[in-house]
């Protein structure tokens, strides 16, 4: 009896066994599918912050709420880290590498608004969500929970940590978990923020120092006895005015900006006390330390002059983004991958409606959320904010998303900011948000080279610079800051 060659069988089943390995999902697709399972559940996680919005170290029920759902996806929670106690970080895994990604969670002061087009506040002077920390939290923790997924379905070892870091809006919680050591052993952080258009954020922003300037004088009855007074008014006064001298002879992309918290009880008697309260910004931390010095010598020159004393308190301040050229042309392949979303019918009637209430030409092409914008180096004289992620981009190689949450033409700190991050257009953007840092996270994870190039451009960047806080390093959290 002949028998026939088992070779033809072997091809068939090799050609069976390609076929099926065709039909597999690609990496990016299968974070990419995880997050779309999860993306309903988040974005409902989102409304209910959304309509908490509590702010800055107060954002008890926010923390606890994403906490809880780290916690039932697999995660090991620490809560109440860096003597903060919102505050927290979800860990999954083991061993290296080890990525982050940032959640917040904090609102804005007065800007509660219901997710109306037109000006209705769900409470008069309420906080609201104007910032979108709603979505950022919760567009952060889905994207862990499904790169938690993908890890354990794929058996990738590593560690995964997401970090809950409160009271971004000027409590620079971020800084204090960075002195407790939280991110001295993580190798990248990833993060993101709720914008009009979609990019990725390779440094930029603004470095900022802030404080309250308190100036001590001798009160007296201002028309019997003005000689006996030392007025901490005339105090305040006289630093507004040294400072703005001193714009002339700064670069002029740096801020400062100023309020008098504190002038006086009334006009008869002298003001034993004053109070300014300064924010100053450069793009460039080094710079900004040197203006912070001028600053502080006005300061003391105005007490001088009229033989008050001064308290310089509750110092704070953020760095300027650090650039990461390496990860930030892996995070524009990514989010060019994953694409924007459009507008339905009855969101495009929401967003038309929404931007009558934008100043003249402030309003943007809707079809804009489609679109991601071409990966650029930071303009250090473009109009930018600040925020605490400065200060982690300073001691981790970190990159970050911006992602169309707002309606175009939407600035952030805005009620129109508030109606879109509580509703489907907040959601939608959130939803990619999460997919870019999923699959960057999943791309770290998979490929070391990547993480070793994060690490060896951020020696790079760091060459001939060095991170300073104008925080002293004894201060503690500043838990009740919103309460002055």
């Amino acid at each position: 009896m002949r028998v026939r060659p088992a070779f033809p069988v072997i091809l068939a089943a090799a050609a069976l066994a390609s076929a099926a390995l065709s039909q597999q999902p690609t990496r990016h697709q299968q974070i990419l599918q995880l997050v779309d399972q999860h993306a309903a559940h988040f974005s409902a996680t989102s409304k209910t912050i959304w309509d908490y919005a509590e702010v800055g170290y107060q954002e008890d029920k926010s923390s606890a709420l994403l906490q809880r759902e780290l916690q039932a996806a697999g995660f090991r929670v620490q809560a109440g880290v860096a003597d903060e106690p919102t505050a927290f970080v979800a860990t999954f895994g083991q061993g290296e590498p080890i990525i982050g990604i940032l959640g917040e969670f904090d609102a804005l002061p007065g800007l509660s608004q219901a997710a109306l087009p037109d000006r209705t506040p769900v409470a008069a002077d309420a906080p609201g969500h104007g910032c979108g920390h709603n979505l950022l939290g919760s567009g952060a923790a889905l994207a862990a929970v499904a790169l938690k997924e993908y890890m354990e379905q794929n058996r990738i070892s590593g560690t995964l940590r997401y970090f809950g870091t409160p009271a971004e809006e000027g409590g620079d919680g971020k800084i204090y978990m960075i002195r407790a050591g939280l991110f001295r052993d993580v190798d990248v952080v990833l993060h993101w923020h709720p914008s009009s258009e979609n990019g990725v954020q390779n440094g930029g922003m603004l470095a900022i120092n802030g404080a309250r300037f308190l100036f001590h004088g001798v009160a007296a009855h201002a028309a019997l006895a003005p000689d006996r007074g030392r007025s901490a008014l005339d105090s305040v006064m006289l630093m507004g005015t040294g400072l703005e001298f001193l714009r002339e002879h700064i670069p002029s992309n740096s801020r400062i900006h100023y309020t008098i918290t504190n002038g006086g009880a009334a006009p008869n008697v002298v003001p034993d006390t004053a109070e300014l309260y300064l924010y100053a910004r450069n793009p460039s931390l080094t710079v900004l330390t040197g203006i912070w010095e001028r600053i502080l010598k006005i300061s003391q020159g105005a007490a001088l002059m009229t033989e008050t004393t001064l308290d310089v308190k509750e110092l704070s301040g953020d760095a300027n983004l650090l650039p990461n050229d390496a990860l930030a042309k892996l995070a524009q392949r990514n989010l060019e991958e994953v694409g924007g979303f459009r507008y339905t019918a009855e969101e495009k009637r929401f967003a038309e409606a929404l931007q009558k209430s934008l100043p003249p030409g402030g309003a943007g092409p809707l079809d804009s959320t489609a679109l991601v914008k071409p990966l650029r180096s930071p303009d250090p004289n473009a109009a930018a904010a600040s925020t605490d992620v400065g200060d982690v981009s300073w001691n981790v190689p970190t990159i970050g998303f911006e992602t169309a949450t707002f309606v175009p033409g939407v600035v952030a700190h805005t009620w129109q900011a508030t109606a879109s991050a509580g509703m489907s257009i907040g959601q939608k953007g959130m939803i990619v948000a999460a997919k870019a840092l999923a699959a960057t996270g999943a791309d770290l994870f998979s490929n070391r080279q990547l993480v070793l190039d994060a690490k060896a451009d951020f020696r790079r960047q760091l060459e001939g610079k060095a991170y300073q806080s104008v925080i002293p390093p004894g201060q503690k959290p500043l838990l009740n800051y919103r309460k002055k």
